[in-house]
């Protein structure tokens, strides 16, 4: 079993204990309205969103370039033989 497999179970053990030990009604206020909910679900709730946002902050993002990249021009892949002629007396003169 790899690291990050016992860590997800290890963290998903450890929170399902804290959520059941956690079951009685708590009272939210917002804004003007109160509310009583139960801490099970506000936990979830709050492990949920945390878990969204963790895994939109942590994926690869793509790489973007200003400028100064490749040119077309400066490509010469059409051309088989794109040594100079000073290139080829050099390598043909021992």
């Amino acid at each position: 079993m790899r690291i990050k497999t016992m860590v997800i179970i290890l963290v998903t053990v450890l929170l399902t204990i804290i959520l059941m030990q956690n079951t009685e009604p708590v009272k939210f206020t917002i804004l003007f309205g109160t509310f009583y909910i139960s801490k099970l679900v506000a936990l979830a709730a709050f492990a949920l969103v945390a878990f969204i946002l963790g895994v939109l902050v942590g994926r690869p993002k793509k790489v973007r370039t200003l400028g100064g990249g490749f040119n077309d021009g400066d490509y010469d892949g059409d051309k088989p033989d794109t040594l100079s002629d000073e290139d080829r007396d050099y390598i043909s003169h021992p």
